[in-house]
């Protein structure tokens, strides 16, 4: 099989790169308009071709025809946590996508956005969406993915706005739940949670039973390196958790309380391998894990998008993509 290539924009931390790597994917371009995350994707993977920059600002690229289009666009414009303001924001990033879609004329489209995407509210907006991908070539549908359906210890619910060209389109579905339950954060945490000798660790782990509610990353304006707002800090509260900030290091031999996460172990909750490295200071890391799309997720996102282009070729119907 030949190699299957890819560009992302919006990538942060590379939390969908990886998961699409995994899945078969060579990252021909990556951007990110954020320093620390554009470091991030370099210190884990000197050979992709990382640029810091704007999305709206990036153009002429000399690419046609890539294998996937791949963006994380920021949630804000139809997040609950923000102020759902849609097309009307600022931060809404889609018609510079809509802009290098056009421009790099993908096979496949893999847009990654919050479930606040799929409000009532926003129905004309995902009409005017279908449409331009419409006029562009492009069959195109969304799907509620929630990652503790895909072995992530974590409840959090995404949106998948997958598009294709008509021939790849018809060999496309999205990916089912894997069947095999997660881990709660007590056996996904306990090893990381005992590193300094612990003597507690027994206790919290056998209360640490469920999985995690969903990380919150906030933004540079808003949020900083705790667990989110106060349902999501009750939740953790639950299971043995301190949410109101991040540790430096796991707890101590003599310590006394709920101890803390550390960003270690908020990355593992997200599904990132513990050698995934993070730059910055520890608020700077720990918005980019809280932010990142879970590598699992992305992966089986990936081999479905892999299998049907792998299936449109095998049919020899990959000429007509370009019509």
């Amino acid at each position: 099989m030949r190699q299957l290539e890819s560009i992302e924009f919006c990538a942060g931390a590379g939390g969908q790169a990886l998961g699409l790597e995994q899945a078969g994917f060579s990252h021909v371009l990556l951007v990110d308009n954020d320093l620390d995350c554009c470091a991030t994707l370099r210190a884990n993977r000197p050979g992709w071709n990382v640029h810091c920059s704007d999305m709206t600002e990036v153009s002429n690229l000399g690419i046609k025809g890539i294998d996937l289009f791949a963006a994380g666009l920021p949630c804000p414009p139809f997040s609950i946590a923000g102020k759902q303001l849609g097309a009307k924001d600022e931060r809404n990033l889609f018609p510079a996508a809509l802009r290098l879609i056009a421009e790099t004329q993908p096979k496949f489209v893999l847009i990654e956005n919050v479930r606040g995407f799929l409000a009532k509210s926003f129905a004309q907006y995902r009409a005017e969406l279908r449409a331009a991908l419409a006029q562009l070539g492009y069959e195109v549908d969304w799907c509620l993915l929630d990652a503790k359906n895909f072995s992530v210890s974590q409840s959090r619910s995404r949106v998948a706005i997958v598009a294709a060209r008509k021939p790849y389109w018809k060999h496309y579905s999205f990916p089912k739940s894997t069947g095999k339950s997660p881990q709660n954060v007590g056996e996904l945490l306990s090893d990381l949670m005992a590193a300094n000798g612990w003597e507690g660790i027994d206790t919290w782990q056998s209360g640490a039973n469920a999985i995690a509610p969903t990380i919150v990353g906030g933004s540079k304006k808003h949020g900083g390196p705790d667990l989110g707002p106060t349902r999501a800090r009750e939740a953790w509260r639950k299971l043995g958790v301190n949410g109101g900030s991040i540790a430096e290091d796991a707890p101590m031999p003599g310590f006394d309380g709920p101890p803390r996460l550390t960003n270690r172990m908020v990355a593992r909750v997200q599904g990132f391998p513990d050698s995934w490295m993070f730059t910055g200071k520890k608020t700077a890391a720990y918005r980019q894990i809280g932010n990142a799309f879970p590598p699992p997720v992305a992966r089986s996102l990936g081999v479905s998008i892999r299998q049907a282009i792998v299936a449109a070729e095998a049919f020899d119907e990959a000429p007509l993509a370009a019509e």
